[in-house]
Formats: structure tokens, sequence, C-alpha cells
């Protein structure tokens, strides 16, 4: 069995997250999605919401024959990664600047570990430029964010910012 760690804040989830899942869903029997929990940063959603808004979501991607769990993790992903017997970390790459610090990390975790493989996978020419953050941004500043986050993220967000 071919098992890989897909790590990230997830804060909130996006179509070009679930993009990426699905693509790697040809690749491994199965993904961990790994939301990453840091102590020092206030998330717009808990790490337990962001898990059930990924429950929620991961049924709608064509996954085949590809086991999909979605866990949390503090520190070193490559320790993580050990600890849950995976080949590989998958990495989603949007521009240059993305490659630039992926590729770092890959070598210290290849340092770290060298059995566990890092693959990139280049974002989908429509998610090239969406990310959590930037996401979060524009909705905060009254922009759309149609077609970049599932319904039910645009939703949950909508009742946050609404609360806050």
């Amino acid at each position: 069995m071919r098992r890989a760690i897909y790590p990230g804040s997830f804060d909130p989830v996006t179509n070009g997250h679930l993009d990426i899942i699905e693509r790697g869903c040809k690749l491994f029997d199965e993904i961990i999605i790994a939301i990453l929990v840091h102590p020092d940063k206030q998330p717009l959603f808990t790490v337990n919401e962001r898990r059930e808004i990924l429950e929620e979501v991961l049924p709608e991607i064509k996954s085949r024959d590809c086991a999909l769990r979605v866990d949390s993790f503090q520190g070193l992903l490559i320790k993580y990664a050990v600890e849950q017997q995976a080949d590989a970390i998958v990495r989603g790459i949007r521009a240059i600047s993305d490659y630039e610090y992926e590729l770092q990390m890959t070598l210290m975790n290849r340092r770290q570990e060298p059995r566990i493989e890092t693959v990139f996978m280049m974002a989908a020419e429509a998610y090239s430029y969406v990310s959590s953050r930037l996401v979060k941004e524009v909705y905060d500043l009254g922009g759309t964010i149609e077609g970049l986050v599932p319904p039910s993220v645009e939703e949950r967000m909508r009742e946050k910012f609404r609360k806050g």
C-alpha cells in the first residue's frame, strides 16, 4: 500500500486543495490529509472545525480506491510522516516562490528521513493563485470567493465573519 501525507493549514480548505487530493489519489492508495496545528497562529477555524469541514467535502472527491483520512499534527512533519508509515509527502506548487520554499523543506526532510519522498504537484491553472490566506482576506474585504472554495465552506465563512 502506498500511503501519502498531504499537510496544510486547510484554514479554510480550498478547491485547489481538493484538486490536489483528487489527483493524488491517482498515485496513492491512501492519503492522510494532515491539518497542521500552529500553536502560535490564530486560525479562522479551529482544528475540529477544519476536520469537520474536510470530512464533509471529501466524499465529493473522485477517489477511486484511494482511502482518504483526516488527521492533525503538531511539530515536525517528517516525524509525523514516519509515525504514520507514509511513503511520501504531497505538496502543491502554485508558483516559483512555492517551489523555492518547498525545495528547502524537502531537502531538510530528506536529510531527516531519506526513506520518505516528496511529490510536488502543480496547481491546476484555475487555482494557481488561490491560497487559504488570500481567500480569507478577499472574503473579509467583501470580495467573492465563489468557485474557489466548496459552497459549504463559503457558508461557514459567512457565519464566522458575521459573528466576528
